[in-house]
């Protein structure tokens, strides 16, 4: 490993380390890079592609907590910890990252306070947005629970093409069922009702928004 990087700011630090000091690996559509439960010892950064992250419930089904894209991080907390890994990532289609072993990772952090301070920050920022999410979604029905993922899909991943933006993720009626807690069933009704009032078109694997602020005001 190489001596320290000065960088601009802490969120930058770290995706220009493990770009410079990773190295380059592929997976294909549908890999399993870890799953919940392993004491695998990587960490990677996405550099192309988007990575689906996932867990299983008591009544073991599959439940989606975040689909993850380039700059972001995979694998960190376990390499922090020493612990198991927490979920399963699985790639949504081909990827591209930079992986580090959880030592060489560690290292990095210790000779690069700014890279630590980064992964901090970004631990806390997802802790507060879990936190918020469980309390919004307890209060919002599935409707809004729906129109409020899709909201936060169009933002992330959203392509805007004559005030039409487009969210393209392969992901399965009963892989959003499991974002929203919600039954496939009261999904598919929801994606109707929001088809029915005009704000929203669903093709195969992919969500056409037409009313982005009808859809905030619902998920409000």
């Amino acid at each position: 490993m190489g001596d320290p990087v000065e960088l601009g700011t802490t969120e930058s630090a770290v995706v220009a380390l493990l770009r410079a000091e990773g190295r380059a690996r592929k997976f294909r559509t549908g890999a399993a890079l870890f799953h919940e439960g392993d004491h695998s010892d990587w960490v990677g950064l996405i550099v192309k592609g988007r990575v689906k992250i996932s867990c299983y419930g008591a009544d073991g089904r599959e439940r989606l907590v975040a689909v993850l894209g380039p700059g972001e991080l995979l694998g960190e907390l376990s390499a922090i910890d020493g612990e198991p890994r927490s979920a399963t990532a699985t790639a949504l289609e081909p990827l591209d990252a930079h992986v580090l072993t959880s030592d060489e990772f560690v290292g990095l952090l210790e000779r690069n306070p700014a890279a630590t301070l980064g992964i901090l920050r970004s631990v806390t920022g997802r802790l507060r947005d879990s936190d918020k999410r469980r309390v919004e979604f307890g209060a919002l029905d599935t409707v809004g629970r729906i129109a409020r993922l899709i909201v936060e899909l169009a933002g992330r991943y959203g392509e805007e093409t004559d005030s039409v933006i487009a969210i393209r993720l392969p992901l399965s009626q009963e892989e959003l069922a499991g974002w929203a807690g919600a039954s496939r069933e009261a999904v598919v009704k929801a994606l109707r009702q929001l088809r029915d009032r005009g704000w929203i078109e669903t093709a195969r694997r992919e969500i056409r928004v037409l009313n982005l602020p009808a859809l905030a005001r619902r998920s409000s």
